[in-house]
């Protein structure tokens, strides 16, 4: 399972309370130490896209309270750091303020909420007119973030089309990845990424008529197509109307973001070992009307496979 969008709430430390006590004996002057601050959190940007997995339970996450002051003008503890990862493509909204926090270098480390600070102790608050002071300050909240956060793959290349289009089979072949692959539809129920000559492939579950108003797998998927530079637009060759296939997924990409038909676009007809060269001839020509390179492709032919690499 993929968690790519979730609404959490992020809570940093209290800080500490200040600390009400005198030294003992004749010199009973104010000794209180001050609290200890509370517990920033942090994001960590990291490479794992199933991050977002850990608010599966619990949608909350809290950084450590500072300590209370003590005798002595001892200080309290600072409450420790929190640090949370979270995927790099993922965007956080702040669902009271609107500012928005987008994750898109790796290993960053973000300050997303600064914890209290500890009050002060009876002996910091003593002065001239109050020498003794039977008072001390609390500590203050730490701050408090309602956000809902979307996973949105920053990826080189998007592979697109109709379920059981040979997607996930070709991720296989020119990567290194472990796709599921079968011949029924929704096999691939969440993306898979894979990683050709260092740039990464994201395999997007295949998308039907009505998917940008939520039929089949809905627009869950189609947010991850956003930011991908390049999409592969994978058409099957055993299809009975290729140009269907494909006007079908472009109308989708049209509804959810009107901006998505102006990527740069292959398309790539598939399982060409499964039709003769004439109809794969004839599909090609068909495909062609749309001003686009269109590259015949099998994964049990190497040759086609090498001369799709090369366009990329």
């Amino acid at each position: 399972m993929l968690i790519d969008e979730v609404e959490i709430t992020l809570k940093a430390g209290h800080g500490g309370a200040g600390k009400v006590s005198f030294n003992p004996g004749n010199s009973a002057g104010p000794n209180g130490g001050d609290g200890g601050r509370g517990g920033d959190i942090y994001l960590i940007v990291t490479s794992d896209l199933r991050a977002l997995n850990q608010f599966s339970g619990t949608k909350l996450k809290e950084a450590e309270n500072g300590v209370a002051g003590d005798n002595f003008q001892k200080s309290g503890k600072d409450g420790a750091d929190l640090e949370i990862e979270m995927p790099i493509g993922t965007e956080l909204t702040d669902l009271q303020t609107k500012e928005k926090f987008v994750l898109d270098n790796l290993n960053a480390r973000i300050l997303i909420c600064k914890g209290g600070i500890g009050g002060q102790g009876n002996f910091a608050l003593k002065s001239s007119r109050n020498t003794s002071p039977k008072y001390a300050q609390r500590g203050r909240f730490g701050q408090e973030r309602n956000l809902k956060v979307e996973l949105k793959f920053i990826a080189d290349f998007g592979l697109i089309g109709l379920p059981n289009a040979g997607k996930s089979s070709l991720l296989n072949e020119l990567t290194a990845a472990n796709a599921k692959i079968a011949d029924y539809p929704f096999t691939t129920l969440e993306p898979n990424l894979g990683v050709w000559h260092g740039r990464v492939i994201a395999d997007i579950p295949g998308l039907i008529e009505g998917a940008s108003e939520g039929k089949g797998l809905g627009i869950k998927f189609l947010k991850h197509i956003e930011k991908v530079k390049l999409l592969l637009h994978a058409v099957p060759a055993d299809s009975e109307n290729v140009t269907v296939d494909y006007q079908v997924v472009r109308k989708e990409l049209e509804k959810y973001n009107p901006e998505l038909l102006d990527k740069e676009e292959i398309i790539v007809l598939t399982k060409t070992d499964l039709v003769d060269k004439k109809q794969i001839k004839e599909k090609i020509t068909q495909l062609k009307k749309f001003k686009k390179k269109v590259i015949p492709v099998s994964i049990h032919d190497w040759d086609s496979l090498k001369e799709l690499e090369q366009s990329l």
